[in-house]
């Protein structure tokens, strides 16, 4: 008796499921407030194809597709900005002026001796011995790298003046064109 009580417990909320699905998927009618619209359009005296858009469903009239439309013109107005539309100010006259000439501008030549090219070497590293002494490596992309450390001459013309952690200061021989040499060639 127990097991067919339950079968008709069981039966019983799957129909009282199957119902309510039933009624939530149930078209609803047309709500009220479009009728009266409808109506009130007809009654304005409005052609019959606008009372037809109104609806959801209105028929597509293809008729109307093959009717002749406007040309478009130039755009007169950008969407993107807020702001009156300018009006073109009437083209100024033509006035014919005189050219003005200049005299020529005189550069002053440097004085003094000319500088030095540049130090066509790369700094690739640095490399420091545990008694704290640090030797740069470099190369000028021709030969292998060349080591050197504070007042040592790297290929019989240039002089390392001082080793950085990151860079290394060079000068010519001589002591012209100082130049310091960060550790990313530059």
């Amino acid at each position: 008796m127990a097991v067919d009580r339950r079968k008709l417990l069981t039966g019983g909320a799957a129909v009282l499921v199957l119902m309510l699905a039933a009624w939530s998927l149930w078209p609803s009618p047309p709500h009220a407030a479009q009728a009266p619209r409808r109506a009130s359009a007809a009654a304005r005296g409005k052609s019959a194809v606008a009372a037809d858009s109104l609806g959801p469903m209105a028929p597509v009239k293809l008729g109307a597709l093959n009717d002749s439309r406007d040309a478009p013109g130039q755009a007169a107005r950008n969407p993107f900005r807020f702001q009156p539309r300018l009006v073109e100010p009437p083209p100024r006259p033509l006035v014919v002026t005189q050219p003005v000439i200049e005299a020529p501008r005189v550069t002053p030549a440097p004085s003094g001796p000319p500088t030095p090219p540049p130090i066509p070497l790369k700094l690739i590293g640095v490399l420091e011995r545990a008694n704290g002494v640090k030797w740069a490596v470099l190369t000028d992309g021709k030969s292998g790298p060349m080591y050197g450390r504070d007042g040592d001459i790297i290929d019989g013309r240039y002089a390392i003046v001082k080793i950085g952690t990151e860079s290394v200061e060079i000068t010519y021989t001589d002591g012209r064109g100082r130049q310091v040499i960060r550790l990313t060639g530059q």
